[in-house]
């Protein structure tokens, strides 16, 4: 079993960060800061006659990643009650990759399963759920399963360790990603 880590935020070391490391120390991983690689932002061909082109960026670096592991734990600080804008292009994104014909990406997706790790600061646990509904609703839509979530408690750097909830849940998922 991989796990494939994608990190949305911005900051280095940051409670996301922390909580995804923790729930996949010891286990066969790779862990990838979205924010550290070059993604370009879609330009939505969906319905053009030409369809979408090539785009130089490294993406399709992060497709190939997708297809070689069995579970991806995306981890996002809660900003401005969504997730984070390197998450988002990341996303948009597979709009033009899922009608590659190199890439068979829906069926992908199928065979995979999802685990969403979110912070944030004043009652994140509640505000961070209508983040938990749309990556429901982009788990549905392309038909991954989608296992679990955290919503930590964390805005300074480190604030997240005090969070003894979220360090319990990721704990269990440790315990279950290494047997």
């Amino acid at each position: 079993m991989k796990i494939l880590t994608l990190l949305g935020s911005t900051r280095k070391n940051g409670n996301s960060e922390f909580l995804a490391k923790k729930i996949v120390e010891g286990t066969d991983h790779t862990i990838v800061s979205i924010a550290e690689t070059h993604i370009e932002p879609i330009t939505d061909k969906r319905h053009t006659e030409e369809g979408f082109s090539p785009v130089g960026d490294d993406y399709e670096e992060l497709v190939e990643l997708m297809q070689t592991h069995d579970i991806f734990l995306f981890a996002t600080p809660l900003y401005w009650y969504g997730m984070s804008g390197p998450m988002k292009n990341f996303f948009d994104r597979w709009s033009q990759y899922m009608r590659d014909e190199r890439f068979n990406l829906k069926e992908e997706f199928k065979k995979k399963k999802a685990y969403v790790v979110i912070t944030g600061g004043k009652d994140a646990k509640i505000k961070g759920l209508p983040l938990v509904q749309q990556f429901s609703y982009v788990f549905d839509f392309v038909g991954m399963e989608f296992e679990d979530y955290i919503i930590g408690k964390g805005v300074k750097p480190e604030e997240v360790k005090e969070d003894k909830l979220a360090l319990e849940k990721a704990g269990m998922w440790n315990e279950r990603f290494r047997r």
